[in-house]
């Protein structure tokens, strides 16, 4: 009976009329404003994972999953460690691979870029970048050729189309007779292909032989390119690598030892990280919203605890102590705010569930492109709804709503109960 009293009233008091319609006002305002930064913060947060996952899913068709690169001036014995690679749990294809960066330049136009050259049968095994290919087959890297395939928004950007040739500049010297020159090689464009990603502007694609003459390695690689059967397992799959790798016989512990073992996640953290970043400041602002909310929870109960001054005098007349009033417009308080809270949770989850399905549908009334293909990457708005982030923002409204309530609460406790029926 001693805590289920404070329950009873406060909420008694939540369903109660005010005697000024001005309270009544600022606890529906409490409470909307609880449930839309609820929802604003969980339908963005799921907003900004279907971006995170977007842009995973698009580089990690066309980038290793994991690397082993040498630290000198390339593999040798490539072959051995191809096969070595290909016994570890969880990778599912391998394949040397040509790495440098370069510059490619048709007419007026230039761009720095990443070449890589792989064989043909090695880039479907690899990645997607086949099935990707809106121009022309990476089946036309025929060796010897010097043939290249180029993202979209490269061929864009320099003008060119399957059959022109342009430039590509090392940067690396050549020593003359006349001079010292910049290494330049002509090739033919014979494939476009399109990711959605950034790799579309930054990507040149070679066939393996020819990155091999045209950075002068011979019959090494830079390194291998592995595929995992999970990409998210690639960082484990790289440390069992690294642990294989380590135990192996002595006589071949020095060459192993100038092996590097790299996961996306190592090669494009940067970019991972700086998008986690985003997600984490965009987050705490919209919190601002809840945490504004939560001020006028504290707002309606002070003006409560004012209207309500003569009900504490009664309350306290007939045996209520300090802290069991204190427990009634905490009750009252926390009921506005949690519920609230959990409106804005189911909300939020059925929102974020379904927000590209709502966009596309607004898209359609209103005849217009939220996301313009020819603009942005992606065509349409990316979702992806985690409980975690559901959880964590009801638990911190429920914290915020519940912190709200202790000073008013702590003002109606230390009412006097002759001072207050003093003037009634």
């Amino acid at each position: 009976m001693k805590y289920k009293l404070p329950f009873f009233i406060g909420l008694r008091y939540t369903r109660s009329k005010r005697r000024n319609q001005f309270i009544s006002f600022v606890s529906g305002f409490s409470l909307l404003g609880m449930t839309l930064g609820t929802i604003a913060l969980i339908v963005v947060m799921s907003v900004m994972n279907g971006f995170d996952r977007e842009i995973k899913q698009r580089l990690l068709e066309v980038i290793p999953h994991i690397e082993l690169i040498s630290s000198e001036e390339g593999v040798e014995d490539w072959s051995a460690l191809k096969d070595f690679t290909l016994q570890q749990q969880g990778v599912v294809a391998a394949a040397p691979y040509i790495h440098g960066d370069a510059m490619v330049s048709f007419e007026r136009g230039m761009q720095g870029v990443q070449l890589r050259g792989l064989k043909p049968d090695d880039i479907r095994n690899l990645s997607s970048l086949a099935d990707r290919m809106i121009l022309g087959s990476v089946d036309d890297l025929r060796e010897g050729e010097y043939n290249i395939i180029i993202g979209r928004l490269l061929a864009r950007y320099l003008g060119v189309a399957p059959g022109d040739k342009v430039n590509i500049t090392l940067p690396q010297l050549t020593v003359t007779p006349m001079g010292i020159y910049p290494r330049v090689k002509r090739f033919t464009v014979v494939g476009v292909f399109e990711i959605g990603a950034q790799v579309d502007q930054s990507l040149v694609v070679t066939h393996l032989t020819d990155a091999q003459k045209l950075l002068r390695l011979g019959d090494k690689v830079s390194g291998i390119e592995l595929r995992t059967r999970d990409m998210y397992e690639a960082d484990q799959v790289a440390l069992n690598i690294r642990r294989a790798l380590s135990e192996q016989s002595q006589e071949h512990q020095q060459e192993q030892e100038q092996l590097t073992v790299r996961s996306w996640s190592q090669t494009q953290g940067s970019l991972f990280a700086a998008v986690k970043m985003e997600k984490t400041v965009v987050s705490v602002l919209l919190m601002i919203i809840i945490a504004v909310a939560a001020f006028n929870i504290i707002s309606s109960l002070v003006l409560m605890v004012a209207d309500k001054r003569f009900d504490i005098a009664v309350l306290r007349t007939l045996g209520l102590t300090r802290k069991q009033v204190m427990g009634v417009f905490m009750v009252q308080g926390a009921a506005i705010g949690w519920f609230g809270v959990f409106l804005g949770g189911v909300l939020g989850a059925l929102i974020a569930s379904y927000v590209g399905t709502i966009v596309a549908f607004v898209e359609s009334l209103l005849g217009i492109r939220i996301f313009d293909p020819s603009v942005y990457f992606i065509s349409h708005m990316p979702s992806v709804l985690m409980w975690s982030d559901v959880l964590i923002v009801i638990t911190v409204g429920l914290i915020l709503s519940l912190l709200s309530t202790l000073y008013p609460a702590y003002r109606a406790s230390q009412v006097e109960p002759a001072e207050a029926l003093r003037y009634e």
